[in-house]
């Protein structure tokens, strides 16, 4: 074993892509901007919904949250044992696309959703998979896959890397814009966010190491998109994965809340990179 100071940390390769941000859990689900959507039965029947009372409570799915995290919403919404709702997911069917090969993740809408006694984890995951194929289905999504040339689904895994990647709903537009521009020049998306995906965690700190994991979802070895999305988008990061903002920028990082510095130079981004290292090492050193 070799001893390190302290403070040492583990050596990272440049990343041509590096958030830069630190996401707060706590109070995230008061912050979160969701849909509130209009109450009908969830119950596991495909009988027509009920006239209802007010309902008794609502779950909240924020932006981004990836299939496993829903899942553990909902049992603790509806008061189930951990792992009930992940066994109801296997056994309903979702109407998801060919594409997906059964995979919910992407298709699991975030919004507010209205529970009460009678809603079961079948009914809940059918109403938001239903809620994610009518806004994946509108024209503008149909038209800007075409226009981008990639499929519908694509479109979502895009949108799932921008909402995962983007420091603001205003940068959105440029995350997608690179990922588009990678894809056109046939170079990896290098997105750490797909890594993190991969090791179900979240963090900025993505190593050497991390960036040799053998796992689809590391596109630092592979090229191309991810096999699914990395968590489920909502609908700026659908509208940015749609209809990029036009740019040549080909990296990112974001080198402090609100400067997301846009690139198409290496040298540059090296530097923005360089200057994105020394606030985070005397972020953590404070």
């Amino acid at each position: 074993m070799v001893n390190e100071s302290p403070d040492a940390r583990p050596r990272r390769r440049l990343r041509p892509t590096r958030r830069g941000k630190i996401v707060l859990v706590v109070g995230a689900l008061l912050v979160v901007s969701a849909a509130v959507l209009i109450p009908l039965s969830l119950t596991g029947s495909d009988e027509p919904p009920k006239k209802q009372e007010t309902p008794q409570s609502t779950l909240m799915i924020p932006e981004g949250r990836r299939v496993s995290q829903v899942y553990e919403a909902v049992d603790k919404a509806l008061d189930l044992k951990p792992g009930s709702t992940l066994k109801a997911a296997s056994t309903v069917d979702l109407k998801l696309p060919t594409q997906a090969e059964g995979n919910p993740e992407g298709y699991l809408f975030p919004a507010t959703y209205p529970v009460d006694d009678a809603t079961e984890p079948a009914g809940l995951l059918r109403y938001m998979a239903d809620t994610a194929r009518k806004h994946f289905a509108a024209d503008h999504v149909t038209a800007g896959a075409q226009r981008n040339n990639v499929s519908v689904y694509d479109t979502v895994t895009i949108a799932s890397i921008v909402q995962a990647e983007a420091d603001t709903p205003a940068d959105m537009g440029k995350v997608a814009r690179v990922v588009y521009n990678r894809l056109l020049k046939d170079m990896p998306l290098q997105m750490d966010s797909t890594i993190n995906y991969a090791l179900k965690r979240s963090t900025l700190d993505t190593t050497t190491a991390d960036t040799q994991l053998d796992s689809p979802y590391n596109s630092y070895r592979i090229k191309g998109l991810p096999p699914t999305p990395i968590g489920n988008p909502g609908e700026e990061a659908l509208r940015a994965a749609v209809r990029p903002t036009p740019g040549p920028w080909l990296y990112f990082v974001t080198v402090g809340p609100g400067d997301t510095r846009f690139t198409d130079s290496y040298d540059e981004q090296q530097k923005n990179v360089e200057e994105f290292n020394r606030s985070r090492g005397s972020a953590t050193a404070s």
